[in-house]
């Protein structure tokens, strides 16, 4: 008992001494949070205000800036596109990279003007093309899936279909920044849209699909078994989120491709709805969910192929591998594990 004492008493010793040190580390935190959130709100605010060419020079500057310094993601992105369009010269796939991060500049203005817009004001350079596919799937009312992914303007995206009079959910993870994270997604919301969070997303996604709402989700990211199996993609094996085939398969919802892109020679954002995407209702379902997500990888793929400078390369998309295959990303190119 005299033993159990001493050993009590020695707890708490330590917390009294690791309290101090803990509520350091809180206050930190807390500071932290704080001259991030503020300094992303001053940041929206000014490209928010400016005129729109003015924000996107600047935007541009930042966004090469970036470009230059880190070193990382960038020859994460050379890595990418070597893997993915081996065809491409060195100086091909630089001109793709750094169409990327002026790509992300604009959107970061385009997301900062975002409370500003409205359906008069955005005539003249936002349209919708395909809106026919949307509707008709829209209309059987199973609901809808999206399949989108981090290419073109992603965030206007979303956005400018509220905009029409069709708000959607949209699947996303958490910022870290609670306060960020509340401003951003007011913002994200302001016509009606939903935030689904991806760690509780599951019971929302149903009950959209069974009330005939649509939801889109990102699904170019690298993922890890079980939620992610392995389809093709630019030829090689990368893990993709099966979610999306396995709702779709489960309620019947439509699933079409949709993309918000800059086109060039319009000098406009056209928001893309393509063709729904037939996925397989057998009595295999495991086969049917492969198979899906094939087909919803492929449709991804198509489209990056068309707009390569508006994906986002610079992310590990082909990080995990199969059981037994070595890392796409070593040492020697600075993209080592993280």
């Amino acid at each position: 008992m005299r033993g159990a004492g001493r050993v009590g008493r020695s707890r708490m010793a330590l917390r009294r001494e690791s309290a101090p040190g803990a509520t350091l580390d809180l206050c930190l935190l807390a500071m932290r949070e704080t001259i991030e959130y503020w300094l992303a709100v001053t940041v929206a605010r000014c490209l928010g205000r400016i005129p729109r060419g003015l924000a996107r020079i600047a935007a541009g500057v930042l966004a090469y800036g970036v470009y230059r310094l880190m070193g990382r993601l960038r020859r994460v992105g050379e890595r990418n596109l070597s893997l993915a369009l081996p065809e491409l010269s060195k100086t091909e796939r630089k001109r793709i990279l750094r169409g990327v991060y002026r790509h992300l500049g604009w959107q970061l203005v385009e997301f900062c003007r975002l409370p500003r817009y409205t359906v008069e004001n955005t005539q003249g350079w936002l349209r919708a093309e395909g809106l026919e596919h949307y509707l008709a799937a829209r209309a059987r009312g199973k609901g809808v899936l999206i399949v989108t992914g981090h290419l073109g303007a992603w965030e206007l995206s979303s956005f400018y279909h509220s905009l029409m009079g069709h708000p959607m959910g949209m699947v996303i993870r958490r910022l870290d920044n609670r306060r960020l994270d509340e401003f951003v997604n007011a913002i994200r919301c302001l016509h009606g849209n939903r935030v689904l969070h991806k760690d509780d997303f599951a019971r929302g996604l149903l009950l959209a699909m069974r009330n005939g709402q649509t939801v889109g989700i990102l699904m170019d990211t690298n993922m890890t078994p079980p939620q992610g199996a392995f389809v093709e993609f630019f030829g090689k094996q990368a893990c993709a989120a099966t979610g999306l085939a396995h709702m779709a398969r489960k309620t019947g919802a439509a699933v079409l491709p949709g993309f918000m892109l800059w086109e060039r020679a319009e000098d406009r954002y056209v928001l893309h709805f393509g063709k729904e995407l037939e996925i397989p209702r057998t009595a295999d379902v495991a086969a049917d969910i492969l198979a899906g997500t094939q087909l919803c990888t492929q449709a991804i793929e198509s489209w990056i192929r068309r707009y390569p400078d508006q994906w986002l390369w610079i992310h590990r998309r082909w990080k995990t591998r199969p059981a037994g295959e070595p890392g796409l990303y070593g040492r020697s190119d600075g993209t080592g594990p993280s």
